[in-house]
């Protein structure tokens, strides 16, 4: 999967690339135009307090072909510790776009500076079973780059190649008892990486995009 194959799979999102993140229609759940844990785990309760927040979903273009970056979330963390994640956050009323939001956190919680990235396109927004409605935008990253991940939000930073979550064989459906209640979702595991829930859901809608 090439850079310019990308780009032309991910041209129709373009159009949607400057829309707010619609916390109204995220909570009517008009799921046409969503996704969510609630789809995978239909037990999860409604949620009439979401907010919103970005991720970049950033793609690194190697001679070997593109790798998708993510990161190991702080073990002390408010939210999804301990996780794999992509590097986002919540949606400052100083940010002038979902995509402005997933570039500031980007920089801020890994160093990698807004102007290497070339923004592609814009995935399904995706409601998170704590309370959030993501924007996942999509980057395209051209090395070299050096990135300082902030110690107090990034425990570790990896790539893992495009081919691999293209490649239906690694996705999986799992379920684990949490406070005793059995909760179903996405996975992904990665040699000692567990890709799993809303960053492995979002993997889902990118390999729904570029399969042929």
């Amino acid at each position: 999967m090439t850079r310019e194959r990308v780009t032309t799979r991910l041209a129709r999102s373009l159009d949607r690339l400057d829309a707010p993140v619609d916390v109204a229609a995220a909570i009517a759940r008009k799921t046409e135009r969503f996704r969510g844990d609630f789809q995978t785990d239909p037990s999860l309760p409604r949620r009439d307090n979401l907010r919103a927040a970005a991720v970049l979903v950033p793609l690194v273009d190697r001679p070997e072909g593109l790798h998708v970056l993510l990161t190991l979330r702080g073990a002390n963390l408010q939210y999804h510790a301990g996780q794999v994640s992509f590097p986002g956050g919540r949606v400052e009323p100083g940010d002038a776009s979902a995509a402005a939001t997933a570039l500031r956190e980007t920089e801020e919680e890994i160093g990698l500076p807004a102007a290497s990235v070339e923004i592609v396109g814009r995935l399904d927004d995706y409601i998170t079973g704590t309370g959030f409605v993501i924007a996942p935008i999509v980057g395209l990253v051209r090395p070299p780059y050096a990135l300082s991940p902030d110690p107090s939000e990034v425990d570790a930073v990896f790539e893992v190649p495009l081919s691999f979550i293209l490649d239906p064989a690694n996705h999986r459906r799992e379920s684990r008892v949490f406070n005793g209640v059995e909760r179903r979702f996405h996975a992904m595991p990665y040699g000692d990486r567990y890709i799993w829930g809303a960053t492995a859901a979002m993997l889902l809608n990118l390999y729904d995009l570029l399969r042929d």
